[in-house]
């Protein structure tokens, strides 16, 4: 049954678009979005509420620090499952009887994902041995998600202590297949590898569902 809020074609092509974006699948596709030239030759996306942008704008200030919130973020005394990496030493805790979760298939980045039960909220561990600087990070995580969605933009960023070990939090926004969504992650690397946290939904339904999302993010605890 699908959730409440989607009949099942709808549920099944915001899932499958906010997969494309978020695992950085290397694949076209026909956004929402008009691509235009001006007559200096800049291209443009022209969006469908008639806005629009330079398709090369820069989404990312190399040159300005990133904001520390100096919150201690810990996790949930209803979070009492534990979901273990079978590739680094992390874990999230989460309440196992408002999410359910899966392993990833061989061919999926992702090593596990997540949904809130009966709701068209979502989440995916990422991981792999390889340790990335958290400001290489967020260049490629940005310029990966501006290519399958053309308007990505960068709602708000900032470092956070979460549990212990700090994490670079994003909050991006754009239209992939005509459907605004909303992602909600968080980004930690060190010696032993790289971790890619998300949590993603329409843009329609994040105020209602960001306090879920956070809670879910801040199970994230190193073993």
């Amino acid at each position: 049954m699908p959730p409440k809020h989607m009949t099942t074609s709808t549920h099944t092509m915001f899932k499958t678009a906010l997969l494309t974006l978020l695992i950085f699948a290397n694949i076209s596709i026909i956004s929402a979005q008009i691509i235009a030239v001006t007559e200096s030759g800049d291209q443009v996306i022209l969006n469908q509420d008639g806005t629009w942008q330079y398709v090369d704008e820069p989404l990312v200030d190399e040159e300005t620090a990133l904001p520390v919130n100096e919150t201690n973020f810990i996790k949930s005394k209803n979070l009492t499952f534990l979901v273990k990496s079978n590739k680094l030493k992390i874990g999230i805790w989460i309440d196992s009887k408002s999410w359910s979760f899966e392993k990833g298939t061989d061919n999926e980045q992702n090593e596990y994902q997540f949904q809130k039960k009966g709701e068209d909220l979502y989440a995916m561990l990422i991981s792999e041995k390889m340790q990335i600087p958290l400001e290489t990070m967020r260049l490629v995580a940005v310029q990966n998600a501006k290519g399958v969605a053309p308007d990505i933009k960068i709602v708000k960023e900032e470092l956070r202590n979460v549990n212990g070990i700090q994490v670079l939090m994003m909050q991006m926004a754009g239209t992939i297949k005509g459907i605004k969504f909303v992602y909600f992650g968080y980004y930690y690397s060190n010696e032993n590898g790289t971790v890619q946290l998300l949590t993603y939904t329409s843009e329609a339904l994040f105020a209602e569902y960001e306090k879920d999302m956070e809670i879910f993010l801040n199970g994230l605890v190193k073993l």
